[in-house]
């Protein structure tokens, strides 16, 4: 619509009509998404937003949710919060997005019935989010921790029941350690594998392809390597001479990490082609403060003395003895890894360092924050691990691709919080916990959760096709919808990641309780004309 003079016309929408039209949008937001839910689940097909680029076939509920946009206005607000669900539970814990959509919906509907009964709405809202956080401790007293084989379970369930995928996201995780850190990228072939390294993986690359000394890979690879790390600029040759005698006349190898001014660069690099001389320099990581942590970890990693412009230090006082170690360092274009001498490193003043980042992690908000402060602590205490993700077509290799991903975040956050009997199980017996009890304190928000909590397991049966009215009220007694056995789901594997489910139920009533409360909807007004 036209606007003139700073004039923007709004649509108003009140009570009931507000509420019932919020509504029709969560519906048709979860009818979409919860199919998915389950190793049973069914797949969406998603056309893409130019209509030129195909199709997404997928399972993921934040995907299929990030798709949806619906004609009206306050539908699509609704839509729209029920995406933000998803989105923040994907965030913080890598799965769980159709389990949060379930959970809304089921919240929003059975509180529409139980709040006319109810004297004082507000109250009972907050009661709901009361009740949540009494729930998210028991959940947290049910919780166990990841053995290496249900690390396994965890991450097959996780990458929609596939056992191969699982294995190489589990092998991965011990093969780097708790605190180590694995990526997903994409494969230039078919087949998905994984590599790991005890050791440092740095996002830069070599400053010059002089440096190279493996032609057929196009790295620079050397053993038993000196390195001096400084985030002060090296514009003059001489500043290091100290350094470089003792390379050039013992023939010893160096790996600089600072930046270097190009003159510089083509003279060690020149000195490299014509002398033998044994050296290769990368640029720091990242930029601002991020640079000078990412730098200090990596001094402290291989026994080196940081030279900092921050604090002033003179580069040209720097000693042989400042310089750390690696047992090899592999530089290619666009990274550099360095395997560690822990010979050369003081274990204490690492120690100390990573308590101090978990700390901070402990207390960080932002998603980017915490990933940040996790990729440090691996790359002080633990490996890294690449998982690259292969595929006959682009449409196969994304599909995969999302999958490891999710299964990746989910692995990590059940290293980080424990394990919890799977296949809406443990918030199905806490639904039963509260429908069952007599004590009429948060009645009405009791009553509420109580149902909603139930709706999980049920869809998940749903999906597979499965009519059952069994009550689930042993400790991690339920039903395996792939085979149709009953049984302890913790020991036939069947697990979901305490954060995943603390997570979307949350951000579930987050949503609802949102929801639940308004009375009035602001939209731009709209005209639309037939085509």
């Amino acid at each position: 619509m036209e606007t003139t003079g700073g004039y923007s016309p709004k649509d108003l929408h009140f009570a009931d009509e507000a509420r019932s039209k919020l509504i029709s949008g969560i519906s048709k937001m979860a009818k979409a998404v919860n199919s998915t839910l389950g190793p049973m689940g069914n797949t969406v097909l998603v056309e893409s937003p130019q209509h030129t680029h195909g199709i997404t076939v997928t399972k993921d509920g934040v995907t299929v949710a990030k798709s949806i946009q619906l004609f009206d206005p306050v539908e699509n607000l609704a839509v729209q919060m029920m995406r933000e669900a998803a989105s923040r539970t994907a965030a913080n814990a890598g799965d769980g997005t159709t389990t949060a959509i379930v959970l809304t919906e089921a919240i929003v509907k059975t509180a529409i019935e139980k709040l006319e009964d109810a004297k004082n709405k507000p109250q009972v809202l907050r009661d709901m989010v009361s009740v949540t956080n009494d729930v998210v401790k028991s959940l947290q007293k049910r919780s166990t921790k990841v053995s290496e084989k249900k690390l396994l379970d965890v991450a097959s369930i996780s990458a929609n029941n596939d056992g191969v995928v699982g294995k190489i996201i589990a092998d991965t995780y011990n093969q780097v350690g708790d605190n180590g850190i694995v990526t997903v990228e994409k494969s230039q072939g078919s087949e998905t594998s994984f590599e790991t390294t005890n050791g440092l993986k740095v996002d830069r690359g070599y400053s010059s392809p002089l440096f190279v000394n493996n032609q057929k890979k196009d790295e620079c690879i050397m053993e038993d390597v000196h390195i001096l790390v400084s985030d002060a600029e090296i514009n003059n040759i001489l500043v290091i001479e100290n350094i470089l005698k003792p390379i050039i006349n013992e023939g010893k190898k160096l790996l600089i990490v600072a930046p270097c001014s190009q003159q510089v660069i083509n003279t060690l690099a020149a000195n490299v082609m014509k002398n033998s001389l044994k050296l290769c320099a990368i640029i720091p990581p990242s930029f601002g403060y991020k640079q000078h942590e990412l730098m200090q970890d990596i001094a402290l990693s291989v026994g080196a003395t940081y030279f900092s412009e921050k604090t002033g230090d003179d580069m040209s006082i720097m000693k042989f003895d400042d310089l750390g170690r690696a047992k090899k360092i592999i530089i290619s274009k666009d990274s550099s890894i360095i395997l560690k001498d822990d010979s050369h490193v003081n274990q204490e003043l690492i120690s100390e360092r990573v308590e101090q980042l978990w700390d901070a992690h402990s207390v960080t908000v932002k998603k980017i924050d915490k990933e940040f402060i996790l990729s440090r602590i691996a790359s002080l205490t633990g490996g890294v691990g690449v998982i690259y993700v292969g595929g006959n077509t682009d449409l196969e290799q994304k599909e995969l691709y999302d999958r490891v991903d999710d299964a990746v975040c989910a692995v990590r956050s059940a290293l980080e919080e424990g394990i919890l009997p799977g296949a809406g199980l443990a918030l199905y017996q806490e639904g039963l916990l509260l429908q069952g009890g007599k004590n009429s304190d948060k009645k009405i928000a009791k009553a509420i959760l109580g149902g909603a909590l139930l709706e999980p397991l049920k869809q998940i049966q749903e999906n597979a096709g499965i009519e059952n009215d069994r009550v689930y009220n042993q400790k991690c007694i339920g039903l395996d919808v792939k085979s149709g056995k009953e049984g302890d789901l913790i020991e036939m594997g069947i697990i979901d990641p305490l954060k995943v489910t603390k997570q979307a139920l949350q951000n579930a009533v987050s949503v609802a309780v949102t929801i639940l409360s308004t009375n009035a909807i602001v939209t731009m007004a709209r005209s639309y004309e037939a085509n």
